[in-house]
């Protein structure tokens, strides 16, 4: 089964000024994280499936040859030669393949979706990205798949900080904040890590500031 290597010198998003002055925003590696040896699950991470879907669809599931194995391996080959933009416009016409033929719930539907919303992150297309992962944490939610609804949220977290539009970031964090407070009003992983949605709540109120900051400047109403 073909290795997953991470794709070579991704271009860094750059965070908003006001999670760090200094330091930047890069995405998250290519990378297969590997689970913890306990009992107690390993911590859900934005991206959790990402590596693993190219696995599963590169190579075999159940002993059948995935239907878009072929289009997956130019997908992974064009990240690891650092072509995002070709990657993100292949994955978007393989998702689009996969659901006509297998259906939009199915498992290769969802895990090329969520391939999809990472690499949009790649190419620095963080409101798709957001969207495309939120809509997933919205279903997986609906499917009782708590801990992959988890990892969407954390998925569109991510390409939410990476939006520096102060007016659009709160906009982005309403719907964020929405479908977060609902996957973790029942048992799982967003219950068990409530720290992390206090600090996007936290988030708000900087943008909000930001927001009435950028407001009150002078000729901010094109005075």
């Amino acid at each position: 089964m073909p290795a997953i290597v991470p794709p070579s010198a991704p271009a860094p998003v750059l965070a908003p000024p006001e999670e760090s002055a200094t330091d930047s925003y890069v995405a998250p590696e290519w990378k297969v994280e590997e689970e913890d040896p306990g009992p107690k699950p390993a911590p859900v991470r934005e991206f959790d499936g990402v590596a693993e879907a190219v696995l599963e669809l590169e190579g075999t599931s159940g002993g059948t040859t995935s239907l878009f194995a072929e289009p997956m391996s130019h997908i992974n080959e064009a990240v690891k030669l650092g072509r995002i933009q070709e990657a993100a416009e292949m994955a978007e016409q393989t998702v689009a393949q996969a659901t006509v033929a297998l259906g939009p719930q199915h498992p290769e539907v969802l895990k090329l979706r969520e391939l999809t919303a990472y690499i949009a992150y790649l190419a620095g297309d963080a409101l798709r990205s957001f969207h495309l992962s939120l809509d997933l944490a919205g279903l997986r939610h609906r499917m009782r798949d708590q801990r992959a609804a988890y990892g969407n949220i954390q998925s569109a977290a991510a390409a939410w900080r990476a939006v520096r539009d102060p007016l659009q970031g709160l906009h982005l964090g309403r719907e964020l904040i929405a479908v977060w407070t609902d996957l973790a009003a029942d048992a799982g992983p967003a219950a068990d890590d409530l720290e992390q949605l206090e600090k996007a709540r936290t988030r708000m109120t900087r943008l909000t500031d930001r927001a009435r900051a950028l407001d009150s400047a002078p000729y901010a109403h094109g005075q």
